[in-house]
């Protein structure tokens, strides 16, 4: 199985393919491509017609899309076990995925992954009010299950892929968040998929000037 992913300092997308993989110690093999290259798109046009990572081939089957890749994977190797057992927290689940999977466009667009940069910017009144719900989502799981594994249902699951990045963003940013969501958020970062994707990241020298977001701090 080989997963297509991109600049990992840069790419949100990309972590959320590789995580659901890594996470759950499912053998793959990576193969990154650099952002907006002739190569990059050459690639990605054998595979996808979308011209966007990540791509998962598994013999010959190829998914595109990181939520779609989460639930081949949860259907093809997990037998279901990427999502909470009780279907009430299941469908729960689902909607937080779906919810970071199509919205929250002020912060995505306001505060693009950047894991090597400390960055400031002045956010807007839509980024705030993404911010604030996020820190809701995340409290509020952190209060019912951060006792029971510490991830937003207990054990790991495909919501915490879909909001892995997020907690990369607010460092870069600076993001106040209330103590149970930050609690969360450290669970995320000290884990050692999230560490090990960071770590990596340091090596991706490349810079992707429209997610250079805000000003540097020194």
């Amino acid at each position: 199985m080989k997963l297509i992913i991109a600049n990992k300092n840069y790419s949100t997308w990309s972590l959320r393919g590789w995580l659901v993989l890594r996470g759950f110690d499912i053998a793959f093999d990576e193969v990154e491509l650099e952002l907006f290259t002739e190569s990059f798109y050459a690639e990605i046009a054998k595979h996808s017609g979308a011209a966007k990572v990540p791509v998962l081939v598994d013999g010959p089957i190829e998914v595109w899309d990181s939520l779609a890749i989460c639930e081949y994977v949860n259907d093809q190797y997990l037998g279901g076990k990427g999502w909470p057992g009780d279907i009430a927290q299941r469908a729960k689940a689902r909607a937080f995925s779906a919810e970071i999977h199509s919205g929250f466009q002020a912060l995505r667009n306001e505060m693009p992954m950047n894991i090597r940069g400390r960055r400031k910017i002045s956010p807007s009144e839509a980024c705030l009010k993404d911010v604030a719900r996020i820190d809701e989502i995340w409290a509020g799981q952190r209060q019912e299950f951060g006792n029971k594994g510490g991830w937003l249902f207990g054990e790991f699951s495909i919501a915490d892929v879909m909001y892995a990045p997020v907690v990369l963003r607010f460092i870069t940013y600076g993001v106040a968040l209330s103590p149970d969501a930050q609690a969360y958020a450290d669970h995320v970062l000290n884990s050692a998929a999230v560490q090990q994707w960071v770590n990596e990241s340091k090596s991706d020298t490349s810079v992707v000037a429209e997610d250079e977001a805000g000003t540097e701090i020194s």
